[in-house]
């Protein structure tokens, strides 16, 4: 995919020659691949250990309650986000990161397709095409299970492709109609929500809602399977064939038109990425990434309290600030280390090796860890488990032990095997 793999390219007024590029940015290859290995070893397992009974034998060995609280953070909150202030699970920031990561790519993408030459009509069909594919691979991967087509679209590469063409559009635009456009789109989408309100005898157990996922008083529009978002699928989705499968109740509560905050949460990757491409003092722009995530989190926080809970599920226009506010310090803690540190710190330059080869595959590592996982894992336990035995011990691989974070562990080295194999061989999958 070309957002998988950013190549950061300067504006034919920019570029003294066709051979001269700037530098690439570890940081940003970096940052995609930690996410894609999060991503393909399924958090390590570590949520699944978690779950075990508190009697297990691994809780000999392991502190439990430590544990737990490691546990939380490899876990989707049943609704609400926020905790602690300005708490957040580790998992739930996952998302927002990858399609964070698509629109810091996004600047990139579009000056190196016009130092190329391309058109602006061969640009467009370009973003249309990779905007229906990222659907249709979305909708495959939710088909996996299934005997027929879901036409479901919450796949975070559905999600992608849904918001794709709009942050396109407004790529080449000038800040001031970026940043209108960004407010419009939190700004329509609450009063979108709050347009509808479930009624009195609203019945919340047949939406598989429960008293932590409905809210009271002023945010009862922002209640699981209870507000507007949910009513549009339940039109929506009848339209595509197998109907009654697909609307039945979402019992995470996605909802299809997640999409639409979200084209914010990548518009504010596209603002970073406009950054990271200035002629800016490589410092200064560390300071504004900082500062921009300190004001994310405050508009945040504040949307939270006055206008609408801060709910990663349905993509809270508070949750686009607040989660932003995460993600911009995440891509500024890589740019620090990596590219800030990592030029004259050498073992920072090795850390930041396996992370590259992943993030400039990115497309292929999530396949991989959506599709492959456990076959691969089997093979892995077949060919090679006795000898991790004989080598780690017999508890390595027991389910009750450390076989939960095991397992996932041997797959994703696999994968990695994998996109080094590619990476060695300039083998970058695209769309």
């Amino acid at each position: 995919m070309s957002y998988g793999q950013l190549q950061p390219m300067a504006s034919p007024l920019e570029r003294r020659s066709n051979t001269t590029q700037p530098p690439r940015l570890t940081s940003l290859d970096a940052y995609r691949g930690f996410i894609m290995l999060m991503l393909a070893a399924s958090g390590f397992g570590i949520a699944r250990l978690t779950r075990l009974p508190e009697d297990a034998p691994v809780w000999q060995v392991l502190d439990y309650d430590i544990w737990q609280d490691i546990g939380f953070q490899f876990d989707h909150p049943e609704w609400v986000s926020q905790f602690n202030l300005v708490g957040v699970s580790f998992w739930d920031l996952i998302q927002p990161a990858f399609m964070f990561m698509v629109g810091v790519a996004m600047p990139y993408s579009y000056a190196r397709r016009e130092s190329l030459g391309h058109s602006g009509f061969r640009q467009f069909a370009h973003a249309v095409w990779r905007a229906i594919v990222l659907v249709l691979m979305g909708v495959f991967l939710q088909s996996q299970r299934s005997e027929h087509t879901n036409w479901i679209f919450t796949n975070v590469l559905s999600q992608i492709g849904l918001g794709y063409l709009f942050l396109y559009l407004l790529a080449p635009r000038k800040p001031a109609i970026q940043w209108f456009a960004f407010a419009a789109i939190l700004i329509g989408y609450c009063v979108y929500f709050e347009s509808y309100t479930p009624p009195l005898d609203y019945d919340y157990s047949a939406v598989k809602a429960t008293d932590e996922t409905i809210f009271r008083g002023d945010f009862a529009s922002w209640s699981k399977n209870a507000n507007a978002g949910y009513q549009f699928d339940q039109w929506f989705l009848k339209l595509f064939p197998n109907a009654s499968d697909q609307t039945s109740v979402n019992a995470g509560g996605y909802l299809t038109l997640n999409f639409v905050p979200s084209i914010a949460t990548m518009m504010l990757g596209a603002f970073c990425g406009q950054l990271l491409r200035s002629d800016r003092k490589p410092w200064d722009k560390f300071w504004i990434l900082i500062m921009g995530g300190a004001c994310c989190m405050l508009l945040g926080l504040v949307a939270g309290w006055f206008i609408c809970p801060i709910v990663k599920r349905i993509w809270t226009p508070s949750w686009v600030l607040f989660s932003g506010a995460w993600v911009v310090w995440m891509l500024a803690a890589f740019y620090l280390v990596f590219d800030l540190w990592g030029r004259r710190v050498t073992p920072l330059k090795w850390l930041a090796f396996p992370l590259v080869v992943v993030g400039m595959n990115s497309i292929a590592m999530y396949f991989m860890g959506q599709l492959m996982r456990p076959w691969t894992t089997r093979m892995c336990l077949t060919h090679f488990g006795s000898y991790l035995e004989m080598a780690f011990g017999p508890t390595l691989l027991a389910d009750n032990m450390y076989g939960r974070i095991a397992e996932p562990t041997l797959a994703v080295i696999v994968f990695w095997l994998v996109a080094l194999w590619l990476y060695r061989r300039k083998i970058f999958v695209r769309v």
